[in-house]
């Protein structure tokens, strides 16, 4: 099991990464309160999970700067480990989107000059968050996995996780797949280590649509 202090680490590398290549506009370096890894200036987050509409939940947390990192259009990524005895008892790892790129609509100059906001620019995208929980104390097998994602505000959406993920297989997978003009333009610099969480997905899990990690 990872330590909380590789945890920690984690997260300050990256941050100061997407702050040198520009990927990061704002950003609150993370706090370690006692194996309570979360970021500087963090507020209640329960409105990310109330049933209000995406833009209302979205404003809420830029406005209270609730987030690691702000990306240069304006998504929002929250990265927060909570430890109890050096022993990982959960993860919150989200992506929010911003509903309006409304630097672009005020400065389009700034994206259009630079390949790699491409991949944010195309007109038929429709922005969703996505959240990776690690929630073992409400496990039922299949309904509610230990590791799971959600796509969207689906309240009954979490496909199965093969394991926790560590900040670094998290910002890739963001990078990756919403980036990906940025990621390959950096990517030499954007490193994945073999640090990896025990696997929890229960053989029940394994045999349905799932997420894994080989």
């Amino acid at each position: 099991m990872l330590k909380p202090n590789v945890i920690f680490t984690q997260i300050q590398k990256i941050t100061s990464t997407l702050i040198k290549f520009n990927l990061s506009v704002s950003q609150n370096f993370p706090a370690n309160q006692q194996g309570n890894i979360s970021y500087s200036g963090i507020k209640d987050i329960s409105i990310a999970m109330k049933n209000i509409a995406y833009e209302d939940i979205y404003k809420k947390l830029e406005e209270t700067k609730n987030y690691n990192i702000k990306m240069l259009d304006g998504a929002l990524i929250q990265m927060l480990y909570l430890y109890e005895a050096e022993k990982l008892v959960s993860h919150r790892l989200a992506f929010f989107p911003s509903p309006h790129l409304e630097s672009y609509q005020n400065e389009p100059e700034i994206y259009e000059d630079d390949e790699i906001y491409a991949d944010i620019l195309a007109k038929n995208i429709v922005t969703f968050p996505i959240r990776f929980d690690y929630d073992p104390k409400n496990f039922k097998e299949i309904e509610h996995p230990k590791v799971h994602v959600t796509l969207g505000q689906y309240k009954n959406c979490r496909v199965p996780v093969s394991e926790p993920l560590t900040p670094e297989l998290f910002i890739t997978f963001i990078l990756r797949n919403f980036y990906n003009t940025a990621y390959c333009k950096y990517s030499q610099e954007i490193t994945v280590g073999n640090e990896r969480f025990d696997r929890t997905i229960s053989d029940a899990e394994k045999s349905i649509f799932h997420l894994g990690i080989d």
